[in-house]
């Protein structure tokens, strides 16, 4: 079997999107979190402050599962990663923070540093 064919079997394989979706509905949820530590003022305002836990108890829980029968080492970084981009594109669209070219190519690196974990697990 080629490499290729390899990859391809095991990127969509059921394990794999079990682990892809928790991975990213973790990062999701840290990265919404992270929005409403914003909003909270300093932990100041009760229901964003209510909101910083409730997605944060959420997130480490999905990460929880998601590395169940994996690395501990892949599964952190690859949460780490996400919640990055997912960070990065709140703040963008929904803060109006700005972006640049630097900025997208550090995300594009993100996103590269993830695929190549994935392939490289052992």
């Amino acid at each position: 079997m080629s490499a290729r064919a390899s990859f391809l079997q095991t990127a969509f394989n059921g394990e794999t999107q079990m682990f892809t979706a928790l991975t990213c509905l973790a990062a999701l949820s840290f990265s919404i979190g992270g929005y409403f530590m914003k909003a909270s003022a300093g932990l100041t305002q009760f229901r964003p402050t209510l909101l910083v836990f409730a997605f944060f108890i959420t997130g480490a829980s999905l990460q929880t599962i998601a590395m169940r029968g994996q690395q501990m080492v892949i599964t952190y970084v690859v949460v780490l990663g996400l919640e990055a981009i997912t960070a990065y594109s709140l703040g963008v669209f929904f803060l109006k923070e700005g972006s640049s070219i630097a900025r997208l190519a550090g995300v594009a690196l993100v996103l590269a540093g993830i695929v190549v974990l994935r392939i490289g697990k052992s």
